[in-house]
């Protein structure tokens, strides 16, 4: 029995002995790949890695992390509940598959496993990069954020992924997950009886991510986020041409840093319940009524079906009734608009005269129109969770009301307001769309992106014409954005100032922040063709869109300008002279010199100066 004993050991068990004891004396420990950067369409650096060590708990010995769990929670300053829950979260591992329990490991955390390596062999330490953002949420929301992956996630990678990797959580972090993210090695070690380190063997090395080239500029960026300061709304640029997306703001944002290492569950708690909603991305998800800028797709429709005919005329006292009900313009009470023919009406946005448009028309041409130029349906941008908004029809209210279309609604829906809702990018691109005569590219973030798609829809040539004509009227001709007239620039366009809730409704709750009116302005230059749109949306502003919104565009649109005269005039700018976007020991010591910062605080400094700062 002996010897029958000794021979299944020796021979039969023989490769797993052999293992087990290779494993006490051999580590493996991971290698983690950096992310891939995201750089500027001119090579600047807008999300950036730092250096930061994570703590390993090695589980080989069950009986061994037992022990010492709770000196581990003492010395960590972990609670020892969420040690025991992180065991728990992965007990089907693998026990030689080490876990992250700290993923940012402080001074003080490197000292206590430094000085407790014979007390606590069950601790070890990996260099890993955190991700680095630009400070103050700038361009958080497009950008995106990464986070601890979830159980589902670990399921769905095949093996890629372990409990406590990092991977984008939203916007291009998550789109763009597969490229930035990068494949981990492996090193190997040899350990003594109390898990020093005695010797090294082989290493496999890490992977590095993909650095991505984006659209963005990031001087109109700085513009837009600047001027639209800390009103909440959003601002959209883009170049029409092509579809490439120039900037996009979004705020309130929130710090994507935050979510580098842990959120704790208070400040998840506080973003969620946050009124202002920080974690929404207003660029594509703020679904609201577009208000007056809607009248551009009411004007086109009336052209292009010829009804009611273009020469058509009404008269605005101020206020009109439609089926019984009166129906005010926005002028009510101050003035009136006289006798208004189409020119006439966008640039003063009469909403007598869309209301009997509108009226004529009818909600299914409307619903045609609206669908057709770009609402109510997603854009396509190389985002995550994009909201589609709504074109409303009789179709869809007998499909989810179960009742019929009531004429009276359209008369709303004709000037903006209603059950049509939308988002600033579906705006931006609409108008940009029917400037460039029934040409709408599909806006993306990732520069030189392949099968970028186009969608037409023909406009007539005297339709855009007459429409262009108006919208440069609206700025250059005393209209609604009289203020925002550019020297040397067509800049045109259209206001929107939004009801959130009607005059009765408003009257009977009072005066109330949460229901001031929304306010829109959508610009574009030049007049025709142009070359970008910027789409701005600010939020219980009380205001006018050409007051409130306004500035926002024809501050983007002037960055603009002055950056392509500059570069047509042979000054060196960002965008004339490209820099080299390696980071390298030498450029991060002249980065620091001309920024005054350390070293190690200056890897994510943008290297050159924008076009804008001076004037600033």
């Amino acid at each position: 029995m002996l010897l029958l004993g000794f021979w299944k050991l020796q021979v039969i068990d023989a490769d797993k002995y052999s293992s087990l004891a290779e494993r006490n004396r051999v580590r493996y420990i991971p290698v983690i790949a950096p992310r891939g950067r995201m750089l500027d369409r001119e090579g600047r650096v807008l999300v950036d890695n730092r250096p930061s060590f994570s703590v390993l708990l090695l589980r080989d010995d069950p009986a061994q992390v037992q022990k010492h769990l709770a000196g581990i929670s003492e010395g960590l300053g972990i609670p020892l509940d969420d040690l025991r829950d992180q065991l728990n979260n992965t007990k089907n591992l693998p026990k030689f598959q080490p876990i992250i329990i700290k993923p940012d490991a402080s001074p003080a955390d490197v000292a206590f496993i430094e000085s407790h390596r014979s007390d606590i062999p069950v601790l070890e330490m990996i260099s890993v990069s955190r991700r680095r953002y630009l400070p103050a949420g700038f361009f958080a929301h497009a950008a995106g954020y990464v986070g601890e992956v979830s159980e589902q996630q670990i399921e769905a990678s095949n093996g890629r992924l372990r409990p406590g990797d990092f991977a984008g959580k939203t916007g291009l972090e998550r789109q763009y997950n597969d490229l930035l993210q990068g494949t981990d090695g492996m090193r190997r070690v040899v350990v003594n009886s109390v898990g020093k380190e005695v010797d090294r063997l082989s290493t496999q090395e890490a992977i590095s991510g993909k650095q991505i080239l984006l659209t963005i500029d990031y001087d109109l960026q700085q513009v837009a986020e600047q001027s639209l300061g800390a009103r909440p709304g959003a601002a959209v640029a883009l170049d029409p041409r092509t579809g490439e997306v120039l900037a996009m703001v979004s705020h309130p944002a929130l710090d994507p840093n935050d979510f580098a290492v842990r959120i704790s569950a208070d400040d998840w708690k506080s973003l969620n319940e946050d009124r202002q909603k920080p974690l929404l991305n207003r660029a594509i998800q703020a679904q609201l009524a577009p208000g007056s800028v809607f009248k551009i797709i009411t004007a086109t429709a009336m052209l292009e079906d010829k009804n009611p005919p273009e020469s058509f005329t009404t008269f605005c006292p101020g206020y009109a009734t439609f089926y019984g009900r009166q129906f005010k313009c926005w002028v009510f009470g101050k003035s009136s608009h006289g006798v208004v023919g189409l020119h006439k009406a966008i640039l003063e946005s009469c909403d007598i005269f869309f209301y009997n448009a509108g009226m004529r028309l009818g909600i299914d041409r409307l619903s045609y129109y609206g669908s057709k130029l770009g609402l109510g349906r997603k854009t396509g941008i190389d985002l995550p969770e994009e909201l589609p908004g709504l074109m409303p029809s009789a179709e869809w209210v007998e499909r989810v009301f179960h009742r019929k279309w009531y004429a009276g609604e359209t008369i709303s829906v004709s000037t903006g307001q209603g059950a049509v809702i939308t988002t600033p990018l579906q705006l931006a691109r609409t108008i940009g769309g029917i400037a460039m005569g029934g040409v709408f590219k599909q806006p993306h973030l990732l520069k030189d992106a392949p099968n970028v798609g186009e969608e037409q829809f023909p406009l007539s040539e005297s339709t855009v014409e007459k429409i262009t004509d108006a919208m440069y009227g609206v700025v250059n001709e005393g209209g609604t954005g009289a203020s925002l007239k550019l020297a040397g620039v067509e800049l045109s366009g259209k206001s929107g100032t939004a009801q959130v809730i009607g005059y009765a409704t408003r009257e009977r709750v009072g005066k109330q922040k949460k229901f001031e009116d929304n306010a829109w302005f959508v610009g574009y230059a030049p007049r025709r063709n142009p070359e970008i749109v910027v789409c701005v949306l600010v939020q219980e502003s009380g205001k006018h869109g050409g007051e409130a919104a306004g500035p926002v565009v024809k501050e983007v649109i002037k960055a603009y300008y002055d950056k392509k005269n500059k570069k047509t005039q042979g000054q060196e700018t960002a965008e004339s002279k490209r820099p080299d976007s390696r980071i390298t020991p030498a450029r991060v010591r002249a980065i620091a010199q001309r920024s005054a910062l350390k070293p190690e605080e200056s890897a994510a400094v943008v290297p050159a100066r924008t076009s804008a700062e001076p004037r600033r």
